[in-house]
This record gives structure tokens, sequence and C-alpha cells, in this order.
């Protein structure tokens, strides 16, 4: 972990070949938290985790917003990066095959949404976009345990806080994800 905020805050300092040494030192945890979330996807999804690792890292270093001080940062940038890409496949696969129409989201009958359809994946987006206008951590916290298959002890790590308030925050942003989307049928 020494490692990886060593190599961040290099990259930071703008040394060029830290870059090189980054995705060694991420690659298996980004490998675990995409399988993690792909783990719950139906068996007709196509993206497969590895697929998912390598494009969240390509445009995590192809940004020009490259600032992460520190472990949190980047991990939080990298489960922004894998939900865009969930979200874009979504979007695609849906635009496919279902015509556009959306249906209800059942988001408070479980922690994490065990196979969600594409629209449902898009609905979630869209509020989840909104949420982070007003309440940046907790939409974050979602991020993280959503999309990035996060435990909510692994989570309040990240986000420096205890995992009471993690479940509290969690509680918070599914209720009020639930008035967004329920409210968009």
């Amino acid at each position: 972990m020494a490692d990886v905020t060593r190599i961040l805050n290099s990259i930071e300092r703008g040394d060029a070949e830290a870059i090189n040494a980054l995705l060694p030192a991420v690659y298996e945890e980004l490998r675990q938290m995409a399988g993690r979330k792909l783990a719950n996807e139906g068996p007709g999804h196509t993206l497969q985790a590895t697929a998912l690792v390598h494009e969240a890292y390509l445009r995590l270093v192809g940004s020009d917003d490259n600032a992460w001080s520190s472990r949190t940062y980047f991990f939080g940038a990298a489960a922004e990066a894998m939900r865009r890409i969930l979200v874009e496949h979504a979007r695609k696969k849906r635009s496919k095959k279902r015509g556009g129409d959306r249906k209800r989201v059942d988001f408070m009958s479980a922690d994490v949404m065990a196979e969600e359809s594409p629209d449902d994946l898009i609905a979630l987006d869209e509020a989840l976009t909104k949420f982070s206008q007003t309440d940046p951590l907790k939409a974050e916290l979602v991020k993280l345990r959503f999309f990035a298959g996060l435990s909510f002890e692994q989570a309040a790590g990240l986000l420096d806080i205890s995992p009471a308030t993690a479940r509290r925050h969690w509680n918070y942003a599914r209720a009020w994800l639930y008035g967004r989307i329920c409210s968009t049928d």
C-alpha cells in the first residue's frame, strides 16, 4: 500500500517513469474490484473483468486529471472510471435491444442489485450524477460499494469514515436514489 502512495506522489510531482510502475502495483486490486462487480452481472454480459480493468486504467492514465495524492483518490477515480464504462456498455446494449423504455428499479430490496438491466444501470447513473452534486461523499460511497463491489469496511477505509457511518450514509443514499429513480417512471 505504501508503494502505491509513493508511486502516486511521484506521478503528482511529474515523474513520467512512475506511470509505468503504477499498473503492476495496482493491477491485482483493480482486477478484484472489477471481478466483484462483474460477478453480479447476468450470464449474457459480454464485458470481462480484465477488459474492464484495462479500459479503466487507460482512461485514468490517459486523462489530464491525474491528481491522485493517495490510494483513496486513485481507487475512487478507478471506481468512477469503471462506473462510466459499465454505463456506456449498458447504453449501447439498451439502444440495440430495449428501444429505450425504462422500467421500475427495486433499489431498496438489496444492498447491491444482483442483476441490473441496462435500463436500471442507466437510471441509477443518472440519479447518482444528481446525488453527487448534493452529497459527494455519499455518492462516492455508492460508487465504491456498487460499481467497485467494495465492502462497507473497505469503502469506509478509503473514505476515511467508520464502517457504522458508511452504513448510515449507504442507507440514506439508497433512500435518496430510490426516490429519484422511482419518480422518473
